[in-house]
């Protein structure tokens, strides 16, 4: 990132504070830890910095995090924010006051809302806006708070980032911001995310009883569309095939656990729960092909994390998913059952189109990259900045 300053109103140079809203990051292993965690602290850890150039105060309960980091101080609170409620008074009424404490001069918001009483310019991510397309799936509460404030909050920052080109025009047709003010910085991949040796993948497979499997990763909730899934996989016949769902307990997941019954695939469809950060590259490795049905996503990481594995993946058409698959993987629309029973078949029964769809996942993968996510970030900061500093300098 180029050198940064803004200049006070006295014509001195000051070196800029960003002050990050991290507190969604989670110190609990469960489904917290999954998309939005690993897109803010990867992003973080990724932000670059030189002498002179713009500190960042990132306000986290998770400061282990960035110990190690330079330009990086971080502050916790008192309250224990992973409790949502305490998490939106600390939002609201605490992190203004910390932001004045800490002389912040531009706040950026890694999970759709600014503090209401804020006078500080703003940053604002917005990973989805599924409440909005699917506003019966959440409790009334949660609906209202994220529905009017994350508005109110995009309507009022300096810049929006989106994670993909999907959500960017969600931001504009839902709420109303204009396009040339919303940035898409795509998620990276970590190089954990490789294909590992034959050996270590054959042992993993005999240490958790499987031979071949199909999976999918993403938490149980109802956007994830895992009901098609089970039902294209119901239809396989292969009965030494399994299905391994990765994934902590969302929401509303009941009626995945009454399917498996139902269709009597209780010894056929696996649960493991969450399942460590460290761990996901050998179920990712060890898998057949990955599955990935959601009716709506941001972005889609699960996709992008198995091809790097060179693992084939099968997804759906909706949303920004195409995004994260491009011409790698194969996919289908999301209530279409049929097609995603046979394109499964295809995949586990032709060796050629299953290497096909291996290479193509691992040159498409090599795309994404948290470097570049952290540099696109600060660029953001800096666009923000300049806004800032032009509006200063008007009022003057």
């Amino acid at each position: 990132m180029p050198s940064e300053q803004h200049f006070g109103s006295n014509g001195g140079a000051e070196v800029s504070r960003l002050g990050i809203n991290a507190h969604l990051l989670s110190g609990e292993a469960g489904y917290r830890r999954a998309g939005i965690h690993q897109y803010i602290a990867q992003v973080l850890r990724h932000l670059p910095w030189e002498e002179g150039e713009p500190t960042y105060v990132v306000f986290t309960q998770q400061k282990n995090l960035f110990a190690d980091l330079p330009g990086i101080t971080a502050v916790s609170s008192r309250l224990p924010t992973e409790n949502r409620l305490l998490r939106i008074l600390w939002e609201q009424l605490i992190w203004p006051w910390q932001l004045r404490q800490h002389r912040v001069d531009l706040l950026h918001s890694m999970a759709f809302v600014t503090p209401l009483f804020s006078r500080c310019p703003a940053v604002i991510t917005v990973y989805d806006l599924s409440f909005y397309h699917f506003p019966e799936r959440f409790p009334a509460l949660q609906r209202w708070y994220l529905s009017s404030q994350t508005r109110r909050s995009c309507q009022q920052a300096q810049r929006i980032i989106t994670i993909s080109e999907s959500s960017r025009q969600d931001v504009y047709h839902f709420l109303g911001v204009p396009l040339d003010q919303i940035d898409v910085v795509v998620p990276g991949v970590d190089a954990v995310y490789r294909p590992l040796p034959h050996e270590e993948v054959t042992a993993f497979r005999r240490k958790h009883g499987l031979d071949k499997f199909a999976l999918h990763v993403g938490t149980l909730q109802p956007r994830k569309n895992i009901p098609v899934l089970i039902e294209a996989f119901a239809r396989q016949d292969d009965p030494t095939l399994k299905l391994v769902l990765v994934g902590g307990k969302g929401w509303l997941y009941d009626e995945i656990f009454r399917q498996v019954q139902a269709l009597g695939l209780a010894e056929r469809v696996i649960f493991t729960g969450y399942v460590p950060d460290n761990e996901l590259p050998l179920w990712y490795n060890a898998a057949e092909l990955l599955i990935f049905p959601s009716v709506y996503e941001g972005f889609g990481l699960p996709v992008v994390e198995a091809m790097a594995c060179g693992t084939p993946v099968i997804a759906s058409n909706s949303s920004s998913i195409p995004e994260a698959v491009g011409e790698a993987g194969l996919l289908f629309t999301p209530d279409d059952v049929e097609t995603l029973a046979n394109q499964m078949t295809a995949v586990l029964t032709n060796a050629e189109l299953k290497d096909k769809l291996r290479q193509r996942g691992l040159v498409h993968a090599q795309k994404f990259s948290w470097e570049r996510a952290g540099k696109e970030t600060a660029v953001v900061y800096q666009r923000a900045l300049q806004n800032k500093f032009a509006t200063e300098n008007t009022e003057i």
